[in-house]
């Protein structure tokens, strides 16, 4: 099972709709749960990225295998993604948690708390359509692992 936890609702209607085509290709391969986390509006960034990161910790169990999406973190082909998780899957982590967090970033508790700091690009995307790119390396993942003719 997969866990996508992510701060905020997607708005966009075309987001929305690729989120769910992703889910639903997803779906005789695995089971992916997303979480959406509230995003706040304090007076500063800094109790933002506090409060947002508390509720994200509140949703990480102990055994939890954590993949945080950081600007800085490992960049991974998407077959190097794809035998990350294999290897997780194979060996006792049946848990994988993604964390998506807000525009403000994430929590330094948050990112303590991360197995593995993973950068879809050095480039800056809205937190929204990271969710979307991630369910599609999730559902190329899984072509891989399968070997069907999606991932070239």
């Amino acid at each position: 099972m997969i866990r996508v936890i992510a701060v905020g609702s997607i708005k966009e209607a075309a987001l929305k709709e690729g989120i769910k085509e992703y889910l639903k290709r997803l779906n005789p391969f695995t089971q992916v749960e997303i979480v959406e986390i509230k995003e706040v509006t304090h007076k500063t960034t800094s109790q933002n990225i506090e409060s947002e990161g508390q509720a994200i910790s509140n949703k990480i169990a102990s055994n939890d295998f954590v993949i945080t999406l950081e600007i800085a973190g490992k960049m991974l082909t998407s077959e190097e993604l794809a035998e990350k998780i294999h290897s997780l899957l194979t060996y006792g982590n049946s848990k994988i948690v993604f964390v998506i967090g807000g525009s403000d970033g994430l929590s330094d508790e948050v990112k303590r708390r991360s197995n593995l700091a993973l950068s879809l690009s050095r480039m800056t995307f809205p937190h929204q359509w990271v969710r979307l790119m991630l369910m599609e390396q999730l559902y190329r993942v899984y072509t891989i692992f399968n070997n069907q003719d999606y991932h070239k």
